[in-house]
Order: structure tokens, then sequence, then C-alpha cells
């Protein structure tokens, strides 16, 4: 017999109406602008009429509210299950939906779009496992959980597994390899959307970037100004004229093609001997360009797209308020 679906429904902004949902028997979501949707039938209905209610959102948040609209008026069947996390308890409660869609302004104003259901009981977060509670963690409103986490979950609820936490709970090595790979893979998703931040500036922001970069260093920097540069962008030193060694000149490249030998060396061919170089390329660099960096007659460092984030990450903190306006990053903390 084949399982039915369960869905994640959120209960509120940071789980605040958990215990209306415990009380009440229900689950709902906002989108109140929507108002009753029980005439809405297709997809595209729903789409239309959250382009209507919310003319001014992004275009991905009105495909996103459309989307989970949609399923929790058409797609969730009497019969599924639904989960919703109680924060401060550290449980998931576990349901079965009762009844089709309804529009009730009451008891929950703020989520009048409701679902009955008979709450079935809950699993502590700390007995599922890591990959469950990454899966858990996703950030919509509505979701349909995965066969394999549904699967985990049910298991857990016919053993009894409340999952009370303890005071020390020791993390077994296997789920603290889970965490470790699960950090690794945020890392690099949050190291790629850094790259595409960056490769969306113009070129001017681009300089200024580099330049800022250089500045959270203990450089002071010139800019120089548009039109012939006369194979630099920036000129980086301890006295900001160049006077004081080191000098570092700067090339800054923002395209897509990769710096090859001739453009390493048309750079090279108009600097001092006591310079130091720095050619800033996001389109990075052919390998015949690093050799000719290598062999040249002065010290000369590529900085590709990812040289460029890895240092931002470590500088941030010291660069500029208007730098860091121009690629805002939160800092995220993760268990060690």
């Amino acid at each position: 017999m084949t399982s039915k679906a369960m869905w994640m429904v959120r209960a509120g902004e940071g789980g605040l109406l958990v215990d209306d949902f415990r009380a009440e028997s229900i689950v709902g979501i906002g989108w109140v602008k929507l108002g009753d949707m029980t005439a809405l039938v297709t997809r595209a209905d729903f789409t239309r009429a959250v382009a209507q209610a919310y003319p001014n959102d992004k275009a991905g948040q009105k495909a996103s509210a459309a989307g989970q609209t949609y399923r929790f008026v058409r797609e969730i069947a009497v019969g599924d299950q639904v989960v919703s996390y109680d924060r401060g308890e550290r449980v998931y409660l576990i349901g079965e939906v009762t009844g089709d869609y309804e529009w009730q302004p009451q008891p929950l104003a703020d989520h009048p779009n409701l679902r009955r259901v008979r709450w079935l009981g809950q699993v502590g977060r700390d007995a599922l496992s890591v990959a469950a509670r990454n899966s858990l963690g996703a950030i919509s409103t509505l979701f349909l959980v995965p066969a394999a986490v549904a699967a985990e979950i049910r298991a857990l609820l016919a053993q009894g597994a409340s999952g009370a936490p303890q005071a020390a709970p020791v993390v077994p090595a296997e789920a603290d390899g889970e965490t470790d790979e699960l950090y690794k893979d945020v890392q690099s998703r949050g190291f790629e959307f850094i790259k595409d931040r960056i490769n969306a500036l113009d070129w001017s922001e681009m300089q200024e970037l580099v330049a800022g970069l250089l500045r959270a260093m203990g450089y002071k920097t010139r800019i120089s100004p548009s039109g012939s540069d006369r194979g630099k962008d920036i000129v980086a030193s301890p006295d900001g004229l160049g006077f004081e060694d080191p000098r570092i000149v700067v090339e800054v490249k923002h395209r897509g093609a990769a710096m090859g030998s001739q453009d390493i060396r048309s750079f090279l061919g108009g600097r001092h001997d006591h310079d130091k170089g720095l050619y800033v390329s996001t389109g990075g660099f052919t390998r015949d360009a690093r050799y000719e960096a290598e062999r040249g007659r002065i010290p000369v460092t590529l900085m590709d797209l990812d040289d460029l984030v890895r240092s931002l990450l470590e500088h941030y903190e010291k660069l500029d308020v208007e730098m860091q306006r121009l690629v805002p990053l939160r800092k995220v903390y993760w268990p060690a």
C-alpha cells in the first residue's frame, strides 16, 4: 500500500502559532490578500490571483506564493499527513488531514487559509537523522516532505520517539560526519552565490571593490580616472602616493574571457623595477598566462574570481561600509 503524502506546514514566523495549531486541530497559511481561494482551480488561476494581490512582489516571490497556495488548496488531500515544528519544545507535530480547504478568518486572522487535522503525536528533532533535520529546515512555508524523510518520521512516531533533549547529548561519530558534510555543502553553495553576486557587478563597481579590498588589507589606494590607464587601474601603497614600498599596481578585467599570456606581458611591460603587480580577472587566466606571470621580471599575483571571493571573505569585516553595501553578506554560525 502506497503511503500518503506528508507536508510541512510552518506555524507562522518562528513557529509562533504552533500552540494554536495544536489546540484548534488545524494548520494554516497566510497570503491574506488573496481572500477565499475556493474558486481558484488551476495553477494559472493562482498565478494570476497572486499577481493581482501582490503586484509589487518580485517575480520569484510571486511564483513561490502561487505554488505554495496551489498546493495547500488543491494538492493536499484528506488522509495526507502534515508536520509542523514547535521550536520551544524542539518537536515536530505529526497530524493527519481530515478536511478540505477552508477560508476562516477566525481563529487565526493572519493565517485564514485552513486545513483541519487530527494530531497523531510528535517526534523529537534530536531523534531525527542529520539529513532529515536538514530537509525539514527549508525556509518555505509549505513543502512536500521527501519520501525517505517521511518514512523516517513515521517509523519514529510508531516507536513513540518523543526525543526529549538531554542536557548534554552525545553526538554519534557518524552523525557528526553527516553534519560536517552538510556544512561543506552549505559553505560551497554560499561561496558560489557570492561569486554570482560579484560577477553581476559592473566594471566600475568591480574596480571599487578591489580597491576597497586593498584598503581593508592596510593600503591606501588611488584609482585611475576613466580612459587610458596605461596598464593600471589602481595603485596601492602605504602612503597612498606610490612613493613608499611596496607599490602595488593593479589591473582589473571584468569579463567572461580568460586573460592570455599577451595580456600579462602588456601589463608587465610598463612596470617599474620595484613595483609589485596584481592582475584581477573575473574571467580567469589561461595556463600560458600563469606561466608568463611566474617568469615575469617583477612579482605579480594573478587573482581570479575564486581568489577574489576568498580574499573578500578573509577581510570582509575590515571593508569600508560602502564596499560591504556593494556585496552585502551575512555571517552564519555553525556548531564546531
